[in-house]
């Protein structure tokens, strides 16, 4: 090792995490290869110029890249776009618990990025690249407050697992638990769970921060090593003197306006008061200190508000809107509310109001997953959409960003224990929550719509699944937790922990702070007082809608199902696809079929579904001694006709029954090539692949029961051998031929037919 390169190293339930530097992107303000098994990210931090904004200026991307896993990309030019959700995702969840700690207006514009190098498929990388980005923020001596740990909990087996194998997360965990945050304190919560109680989140919550106390230590051991001196830098404040002057001039006005009750109407009211505030103290635009002045009026403005907002809430109890600390504002639900979709509820709870929406595909329309995971496909998926118009502003309308990603990947969450197997329902499931109007926690708003309107679809979820916001504000030891939290209590508080879940316990989690941590008494509280606003939501959602309906849409797709031998599947597919196809054409239909042979059949409407099953049904069964078919002449002979009973499965009309009663020179006198026409089955050789025929309507054989029936059939001698290019007697069961190459499916690009062994007459 090179005396450049540092590490440092920690281990974390048997498994050894390090961090190195002093190797790669060595220009940058500071760099970190962190590394669990062979897994390996690349996290850079980058420190630039000072810029002129009103904000943290912080970015943070997470570039993948496919061959970290041997892979090429799935995209036509072969290479990376755009991130993915996964990316998307890890990049909020680096952002979350680091944003809080830069201290109060640091303007340098500051980027985190986390590069994947190398995945094994066994330790995740979206853990590492946390702890490798806050690591290169420690080095790149930026003032953060304290390094930020991360760990996930998985529970396998009933028994809580630190990092678990990403396998063991996909197969049999009944928990997904990040957290994030300092050795002082959580941070940044992000859960996904199968009904796991309150007490079982807190105990998890507790094993994971003894974790993320020992990678803090090892960021700060490695800081010691390679770090850059802290950058010095002074938050700009507010001038004493000038507070205690818009205190005693606009306190009154400000205090009367953060108290109007509706949204807009205290915005507007809050806001001409500021304006006023700075119009006042700032001075005459034309003077060379305007800008300072204008800006120190602004900070004084907003901390008045936010003091006078916090103070009320804190110590008066008084919240914006005038609820109580646990009071959850007023609930207005309605299904069906879209009548062409397969499902609708529109979900209001104060002034956040959320349309979801359900639409049905067939198991060919699941999610594609292009990623570094072993996830590769997934049938059900919740979108959610922010439209500017829903806070009252125009902007432009440029897709999914950051945030509406982040929160229908929560809501996702939050409903994918509750919904049924593919075996039970065989749809691919879409829901869109679209946010018209917001006022804080429209993402547990779209679960609460997403539950609604799955049921109204007739979707059977195992049971509703609703959620809540809760909000913190703590000043020194004292704290209060709020319901059901508002836009400014977001914006001014201290926490959003949003929680969701059923009767019985949490499906999905997510918490942020603004602070350096917050305590276990205060997440006990805040779950309590979470488990007990769900419980109300869940009573007003069971009111209108108490179960999934018992029917789908009438313009969701139909479905039917049949099981067939798997050795018949290539006889359903045809060669090349051409059989699956047809059918599909012929019915309007769609037609999924497994390898265990459980065939879906997605149709227009139930009628053309049914007739395509019996269809399917015909083409392959056993064919036996009584059946009756409908088939087709497809060969004629010197001996007979060879008649198509099922597709790949042909029966002799030997000549002497072509036409009962009388006697004919040649088959041509009574039947064609493809003519039409009723038989029975009188005989079935198997084990010499012979099937013999008699006219349905042949008075020999009418009235009879089926040991009649095959005493004719086998004293006729007719049935003849297996039907050979050189013209010898006999039917032919061409199921029996050897099954068709398996990659070659046509459509579903996998199990072949087989193929006629037939003259080439017959096409």
């Amino acid at each position: 090792m090179s005396d450049a390169v540092k590490r440092a190293r920690v281990e974390i339930s048997g498994k050894e995490i390090s961090f190195e530097t002093g190797k790669l992107a060595k220009q940058a303000t500071g760099a970190v290869v962190v590394q669990a098994g062979e897994t390996m990210v690349l996290c850079t931090a980058v420190i630039g110029n000072l810029r002129d904004a009103d904000f943290l200026p912080l970015t943070v991307d997470v570039e993948e890249r496919m061959y970290a896993a041997g892979r090429i990309p799935g995209s036509f030019f072969k290479r990376e776009g755009r991130a993915g959700e996964k990316a998307t995702l890890t990049a909020r969840m680096i952002d979350r618990p680091i944003r809080p700690l830069f201290p109060k207006g640091w303007r340098y514009e500051t980027q985190l990025v986390a590069m994947p190098l190398s995945v094994d498929h066994i330790n995740p990388y979206d853990i590492l690249a946390i702890n490798g980005a806050s690591a290169a923020l420690q080095l790149s001596g930026a003032p953060v407050a304290a390094a930020v740990g991360a760990v996930r909990i998985g529970k396998v087996d009933g028994n809580f697992v630190v990092n678990p194998n990403e396998e063991d997360l996909l197969d049999g965990s009944d928990l997904d638990l990040i957290v994030a945050g300092t050795a002082e304190g959580i941070t940044m919560v992000e859960a996904g769970a199968n009904e796991i109680p309150e007490a079982e989140i807190l105990d998890a919550l507790d094993i994971a921060h003894d974790a993320i106390k020992r990678l803090c230590a090892a960021q700060v051991e490695l800081r010691s090593q390679a770090g850059k001196p802290t950058i010095e830098f002074e938050a700009p404040g507010v001038h004493e003197d000038l507070y205690r002057q818009v205190v005693a001039s606009h306190g009154a006005a400000l205090d009367a306006a953060t108290q109007i009750e509706d949204k807009l109407e205290r915005q507007n009211a809050s806001d001409e008061v500021k304006a006023e505030i700075v119009e006042r103290y700032a001075g005459d635009p034309e003077n060379d200190g305007y800008a300072e002045a204008r800006a120190h009026a602004q900070r004084a403005a907003d901390k008045l508000e936010k003091s006078l907002i916090r103070e009320r809430i804190a110590v008066k109890k008084i919240r914006p809107d005038g609820r109580r600390a646990d009071e959850i504002r007023k609930i207005d639900i309605e299904v069906g509310v879209t009548p062409r979709t397969h499902g609708s509820a529109l979900f209001t709870r104060g002034q956040t109001q959320v349309l979801s929406t359900v639409a049905l595909g067939t198991t060919r329309e699941e999610m594609r997953l292009d990623t570094l995971g072993l996830e590769t496909a997934k049938r059900y998926f919740h979108h959610y959409n922010f439209p500017p118009f829903s806070v009252g502003e125009a902007g432009r309308l440029v897709g999914p960003k950051r945030r509406d990603i982040g929160h229908g990947a929560l809501a996702e969450r939050a409903l994918v224990p509750m919904i049924p197997s593919q075996d039970d329902f065989p749809y691919t499931i879409r829901v869109v929550s679209d946010v018209l109007e917001s006022n804080g926690s429209s993402s547990m708003a779209s679960v609460c719509g997403s539950s609604l309107s799955l049921m109204d679809a007739g979707v059977p979820l195992a049971k509703p699944v609703a959620g809540i916001a809760m909000g913190l504000i703590k000043e020194g030891e004292d704290y209060i937790v709020l319901t059901d939290i508002a836009g400014v209590e977001d914006h001014l508080g201290d926490m959003d922990f949003k929680v969701a879940g059923t009767s019985d316990g949490i499906t999905a989690l997510q918490m942020d702070i603004k602070i350096i941590g917050v305590s276990f008494e205060i997440m006990r509280d805040a779950l309590a007082q979470a488990r007990e606003a769900r419980q109300f939501i869940l009573g007003k959602m069971q009111a209108v809608i108490d179960a999934p309906r018992g029917e789908l849409s009438r313009y969701a797709p139909g479905i039917s199902t049949i099981k067939i031998d798997p050795e018949k599947i290539g006889l359903l597919i045809g060669k090349g696809g051409e059989t699956i196809r047809a059918l599909q054409e012929e019915f309007e239909s769609q037609i999924d079929v497994n390898d265990e042979g459980q065939v879906l059949v997605y149709a227009s409407n139930r009628e053309l579904g049914d007739a395509l099953i019996d269809r399917i049904r015909s083409m392959t069964k056993e064919v036996a001694i009584g059946d009756e078919y409908t088939g087709k002449v497809v060969k004629t002979t010197t001996f007979g006709a060879f008649v198509e009973l099922a597709k790949g499965t042909d029966g002799l009309l030997h000549i002497s029954n072509v036409a009962p009663g009388r006697r004919i020179a040649t088959v041509e006198e009574v039947l064609n090539k493809g003519d039409e026409l009723s038989v029975r089955v009188v005989e079935v050789d198997r084990e010499r692949g012979r099937i013999g025929l008699r006219l349905a309507d042949d008075p020999e054989i009418a009235g009879k029961t089926i040991e009649e029936i095959a005493a004719i059939g086998a004293g006729s001698g007719n049935g003849g051998g297996e039907r050979r290019e050189r013209g010898e007697r006999g039917g032919r069961d061409r199921n029996r031929g050897e099954r068709g190459d398996r990659g070659d499916r046509g459509d579903r690009g996998g199990r072949g037919g087989r193929v006629r062994d037939s003259d080439p007459d017959r096409g």
